[in-house]
Formats: C-alpha cells, sequence, structure tokens
C-alpha cells in the first residue's frame, strides 16, 4: 500500500507545478494584452494625424476659395489689386497658414501622446507579466518545499 504521506507529497509537488504553469501562462497573456494594446494606441495614432492632415486640407481649400471670392469682388468692383485689397489677401493667407500651423502642432501633441500611451501600456503589461512570472516560481519553489517537507 501507498503511504498517505507520499501521497501528499507528490500532491503538493503536482500543485506547485500546476501554479507555476498556470501563472506562466497568465504571465504570456498579459504580455500579449499589452503588446494588443500598445498596437492599438500607435494605429489611433496614425488615424489622428490623417484627421489632422484632412483637416488642414480642408482649411486651405476654404482658405483658398475666400481668396479667390476676395479677388473676384476687387476685379469687379475695378480696383487694382494693391493697398488695402492686397493687405486683406496677405491677412488671409498669413492667417491660413497660423490656422494650419496649429493643426499640425495639435497633430503633434496628439500623436506624441498615444505614442506615450503604447510605451505605457508596454511597460505595465512586462511589469504584469513579470509579476506573474515570479508568482509561477514562487509556487514551483512552494510546492517543492512542501513535498521535501513531507518526505523527510
Amino acid at each position: 500500500m501507498v503511504n498517505p504521506v507520499t501521497i501528499a507529497a507528490g500532491a503538493s509537488a503536482v500543485s506547485g507545478m500546476m501554479g507555476y504553469k498556470g501563472n506562466m501562462a497568465s504571465a504570456k497573456r498579459m504580455q500579449q494584452t499589452a503588446e494588443f494594446n500598445a498596437g492599438l494606441a500607435e494605429n489611433e495614432s496614425v488615424l489622428l494625424a490623417r484627421a489632422k492632415r484632412d483637416e488642414e486640407v480642408s482649411l486651405r481649400r476654404q482658405s483658398n476659395r475666400l481668396v479667390g471670392t476676395q479677388r473676384l469682388m476687387t476685379a469687379a468692383s475695378g480696383v487694382q489689386i494693391s493697398g488695402s485689397p492686397l493687405q486683406a489677401l496677405f491677412d488671409t493667407y498669413a492667417s491660413t497658414e497660423m490656422d494650419a500651423a496649429m493643426i499640425q502642432y495639435a497633430s503633434n501633441q496628439e500623436q506624441v501622446q498615444k505614442q506615450s500611451e503604447a510605451a505605457l501600456v508596454r511597460a505595465e503589461g512586462g511589469a504584469r507579466s513579470a509579476s506573474a512570472k515570479y508568482q509561477a516560481y514562487t509556487s514551483l519553489l512552494s510546492g517543492g518545499s512542501k513535498a521535501a517537507t513531507l518526505m523527510s
């Protein structure tokens, strides 16, 4: 007949190994989840950049329409494009460039934020994964220690 102490020692060892396997699988999933979430943040960064680019293109189109209207109105009135009408065109161009620069700045800020978010998610995932691995090793050592104690 098998000694009950041997069975208990074997069960402790198996329990430690099962805990090890579970925690290692958990560590792997944590890292994979972090990579997935970081990838989402990076993709969002690209989408935000495209949206800002489209916003800038739209701004420039509207500005070109406004300049065209200003020229048409000036030409229709018979006034030469100099002095005040020229200053109005210059103001329109300058205003457009300032607005475009603000859009580009906002785009850069959004992209940096998303890239930082991705890096942070990866770092957190790495830390959680490392923690789960330490728990796996602890479980394995604990199971081995209990088995050794029971066998002695």
